[in-house]
């Protein structure tokens, strides 16, 4: 027998009006009236939707994952990870694009308060103070995806990024290159702006290779347009460098776009060497040298730590993920004779 609304209603010795309240989490009854509708509806079986099976459970079978710009090959190879994990465990997933964006950001948590999600997956931004009071607020597991925070006690799965600039540099090196300049994303960026800068540092020292600020431009961000814009100032700076470490694929195809408008070849006049391996990385001409983060395999690893938290109600510990240098053809070796 199909039972509906009404015969949960008479059930519950409630109206038609609170039974459908309780159903869409409005207010306006008691928790000793919601949890009459929630045994109505257990003892019916009355299944509506999905929400309403989650009531039942408590759980949604759903989780959020927020991104600071969605539409990125960076963020796609994530979201393909996490979707992969949750689809497996029967969950969906509800992508939320939040520009990093304060005000946008906080809307979207509340969103994901109303629909109930049972974790939240936090990709590539800052925590701030105002992010953590509302994720605590919502009582639900959070993990964060090529973030970390140094003050709130939130687990992580993301590379070393001061370890993987290190070896962006050093690999540079170990091709014959001793003028070796930088394009960095924002050194106020605490997570993957000056730890990639201090990794480049540090991989020019062990080397015995003099550090000179002349050789960093500093960018706003890690985008192909600051690449492309920086390049130039770079050059102009340091005339004589060899080889570039971009602290970012696109960084690294901005500059090579632009060393193409100066005539510049790559690798024959300047190598470059990129960060993160994007998809687009082996579609450039000429085929990018650069430092992987294995995007899709941290995304299902966050998503299966996740599901732990939710599960089994304990924290589970970060992931620092390895980091590898794949060769392609935009970094030229110099042998010297």
């Amino acid at each position: 027998m199909s039972y509906t609304i009404k015969d949960v209603a008479k059930h519950a010795n409630v109206s038609i009006a609170t039974v459908s309240r309780v159903l869409n989490g409005q207010s306006g009854y008691s928790k000793a009236t919601e949890e009459k509708v929630l045994v109505a509806i257990k003892e019916l079986g009355y299944q509506p939707n999905a929400f309403a099976r989650g009531l039942i459970s408590r759980k949604s079978n759903s989780l959020g994952i927020l991104f600071p710009e969605v539409s990125s090959q960076f963020s796609s190879k994530i979201l393909r990870g996490v979707e992969e994990a949750a689809h497996r465990l029967d969950s969906s997933v509800i992508v939320c694009n939040t520009a990093s964006h304060g005000q946008r950001t906080i809307k979207y948590l509340q969103l994901l308060t109303e629909k109930r999600v049972d974790g939240i997956l936090f990709v590539s931004e800052t925590i701030t103070e105002e992010y953590y009071k509302k994720l605590e607020s919502m009582q639900i597991p959070v993990v964060l995806i090529s973030t970390e925070s140094y003050q709130y006690p939130l687990p992580f799965v993301k590379v070393d990024d001061k370890h993987a600039a290190f070896t962006a540099t050093d690999y540079l090196v170990k091709m014959g290159h001793s003028k070796i300049g930088m394009i960095s994303g924002n050194k106020d960026d605490i997570i993957a702006g000056q730890p990639r800068i201090d990794g480049y540092k540090q991989a020019l020292t062990q080397r015995g290779l003099p550090i000179k600020e002349e050789n960093i431009v500093q960018s706003q961000g890690f985008s192909f347009k600051d690449g492309f814009t920086g390049l130039p100032k770079l050059l102009e700076q340091s005339p004589g460098l060899t080889a570039i470490f971009a602290a970012s694929d696109a960084l690294a195809l901005g500059a090579i776009s632009s060393a193409y408008k100066l005539g510049i070849r790559i690798p024959d006049h300047l190598s470059i060497i990129g960060y993160d391996n994007l998809p687009i990385a082996e579609m450039a001409i000429p085929p990018l040298t650069t430092v992987a983060q294995p995007l899709e395999e941290m995304g299902m690893v966050a998503a299966e730590m996740l599901f732990t938290m939710m599960d089994q109600g304990r924290r589970v510990e970060s992931r620092i993920m390895p980091h590898s240098v794949i060769e392609r053809e935009s970094v030229k070796e110099i042998k010297f004779t």
